[in-house]
């Protein structure tokens, strides 16, 4: 088993809040090579210069620029780390998008972008690197409690986040011959920008905050996880 200075984790959505989060907390635990992604933006490039302000002398940070609701760009990614013969040994599929809005209001188009952001992309990157020989360790999906329980004028969101969760049990039970473990993370209220979109009215200090997400997944990466992670697991306050 590869000790973690020796593994490669890939973190989608990276640029703030659980993403973010995830990457200076795997760095902190001297992850040798962290390679994030998400759309270009001052955020990004701040977080990026954050980590790498943390990183030890055999660390390296790797910053992909790039919109996953484009599917073909999400599939060069996927094949350029193939090409470049790099391997990725954690997964974290955690980049989201929502535009909440009742069904009379809600266009197909805003329906696709939201299953694009949070399944395709998801689904794209774990076969594409699969197909390609990738040999992964855990894979972690970030779905939500909305895809448990829906609300009203959520239902292109919550419908996205109970499809990554059903996803997520089938790989589960597919990959656990290969020795990969599949992480479905179901976050409650936490304090995220795609949060202030879907309750706007909400006081973001009185709900949980992304570091303690990524508390919880980097205590998931260690051997006790093998005893929890068998089912979604929801982390809320």
């Amino acid at each position: 088993m590869k000790n973690i200075k020796d593994k490669t984790a890939l973190v989608t959505g990276g640029s703030k809040g659980i993403g973010a989060a995830v990457g200076l907390q795997l760095v902190k635990k001297k992850i040798g090579h962290l390679i994030l992604v998400a759309r270009p933006s001052k955020a990004f490039k701040d977080t990026i210069a954050l980590i790498e302000a943390s990183c030890g002398p055999n660390q390296k940070v790797t910053a992909i620029r790039a919109d996953l609701a484009d599917s073909k760009r999400t599939a060069r990614i996927a094949q350029s780390l193939l090409a470049d013969g790099v391997n990725i040994d954690i997964l974290v599929n955690n980049a989201g998008f929502t535009a909440p809005k009742s069904i009379f209001e809600a266009s197909f188009e805003e329906l696709q972008q939201t299953m694009q952001v949070n399944l395709y992309a998801p689904f794209l990157l774990i076969q594409i690197l699969l197909q390609g020989g990738n040999n992964f360790s855990h894979i972690f999906n970030i779905a939500s409690t909305a895809g448990i329980k829906g609300r009203a004028g959520w239902a292109t969101y919550s419908s996205s986040k109970a499809a990554l969760t059903a996803m997520s049990e089938a790989l589960r039970e597919e990959l656990l011959p290969l020795g990969t473990r599949v992480t479905c993370l179901s976050p409650g209220r936490c304090a995220t920008d795609l949060r202030k979109v879907l309750a706007p009215d909400e006081d973001p200090t009185q709900i949980m905050q992304p570091e303690h997400v990524a508390d919880v997944m980097t205590t998931l990466m260690g051997d006790v996880g093998h005893f929890i992670d068998s089912e979604n697991i929801v982390v809320r306050l």
